[in-house]
């Protein structure tokens, strides 16, 4: 992939830009498999998941500069200055259409940008999401509530600019940090979450839910969860830090699914909005038992009668001491599949649990011009 941001100089982001792809996978999983040689046997590993080099990312992340009526998106420079990149050749071709309309919706609107350097401004940041069919979440980031009357006033400049914008909020950071986003969302459309449609199952998303920035890849990584957890005798199932559910509903779609299956996520959000999806499914095809859950996942497992099968997809740090030894301990859990991205951490928490044997295990490339990585693996206790 050739970019021209690269070779000016003006983004390092992909810090494997201009190396061929199939070197760029061929390294990452030989570079996973020796972190994880030690608890992952070489006939455990299947080949790994490719993704497109280019124009797979789903979601923009924008920080606004420039002057009201003549905004530049993209990142800031080492001197605080925003540069373009609006033009970045990640975005899928849907999602690339509407980043190159969003200057003239903020200029339109008249929303003034934020310098960081004065510390002036409202407009911060403009995160986007493009659904498989098209549709759009647009989060305006704003330092106050002073302008979500004017962004009120302009929902039809909105849909008129971007027709495929299904979701229009506001977030407020009114603080002075290097934060992307507030604690604070105001819906200002009519629906309140983006559909993603993945494998056949409709994912709703709120603002404030994580997904998977690779939505062909994330396909394939629950495929691959669904296929390993049809080969097994799972009855009951956890899935920790669940996000918006995508692995707990393919579990429940599995040719063999389990009777019961317990999503477990911090995020409240999250929760809601996993619940919708299921309810969804559930008014057109049966599903096993079913309930998710706000909050810590370490918490539940001591607090509740284990099942014979967790999932669990935590964030970079892992799932720690305290879960791996409880793993390890618990005669009742039989089998494991852990989704992690970062392969140094799923090491360590691996290694503490020498009963649960990797059998499988496979690289997905969430994040193709980098050296970030996605790891499926299943374990069966010996």
């Amino acid at each position: 992939m050739q970019c021209d941001y690269f070779d000016a100089g003006v983004c390092r982001s992909c810090t494997l830009m201009g190396v061929g792809y199939a070197a760029q996978l061929a390294e990452k999983d030989a570079h996973v498999r020796a972190v994880l040689t030690e608890v992952v046997t070489p006939g455990a590993w299947t080949d790994p998941f490719s993704s497109r080099e280019n124009g797979f990312r789903n979601k923009a992340k924008l920080v606004v500069g420039g002057r009201r009526g003549s905004p530049v998106l993209g990142i800031l420079d080492d001197d605080s200055r925003v540069v373009d990149l609006t033009r970045c050749g990640l975005y899928e071709p849907g999602l690339h259409e509407a980043v190159l309309r969003l200057p003239q919706l903020v200029g339109e609107i008249g929303l003034t940008p934020y310098d960081v350097a004065t510390r002036n401004g409202e407009l911060k940041h403009l995160l986007v999401t493009h659904s498989p069919d098209g549709e759009l979440m647009l989060r305006f980031v704003l330092r106050s509530e002073g302008q979500l009357r004017r962004l009120r006033e302009h929902l039809p400049t909105i849909q008129r600019v971007l027709p495929t914008a299904k979701v229009v909020t506001a977030n407020l950071l009114p603080e002075h940090k290097a934060l992307l986003e507030g604690d604070e969302e105001v819906v200002l459309s009519p629906e309140a979450t983006l559909p993603m449609q993945v494998n056949g199952i409709r994912l709703h998303l709120r603002p404030r839910s994580f997904f998977q920035t690779n939505t062909e890849v994330a396909a394939g990584l629950y495929r691959q969860a669904q296929d390993w957890l049809s080969d097994t005798a799972t009855q009951t199932l956890w899935d920790l830090y669940c996000g918006v559910g995508g692995f707990a509903l393919h579990a429940m779609t599995a040719a063999t699914a389990p009777q019961r299956v317990v999503g477990i996520e911090v995020s409240a959000d999250a929760v809601a909005s996993a619940e919708l999806s299921t309810q969804a499914l559930a008014s057109r095809k049966p599903l096993p038992q079913w309930v998710f859950h706000a909050g810590d996942a370490t918490a539940y497992a001591h607090d509740n009668p284990a099942p014979d099968t967790v999932l669990v997809n935590p964030p970079r740090r892992g799932i720690g001491t305290d879960l791996s030894h409880w793993l390890e301990s618990s005669r009742t859990v039989q089998r494991v599949l852990y989704s992690s991205c970062n392969a140094e951490s799923l090491a360590r928490d691996l290694g503490l649990m020498p009963s649960l044997k990797p059998i499988r295990a496979r690289l997905f490339d969430m994040f193709p011009q980098t050296r970030h990585h996605e790891v499926l693996v299943l374990l069966e206790r010996g």
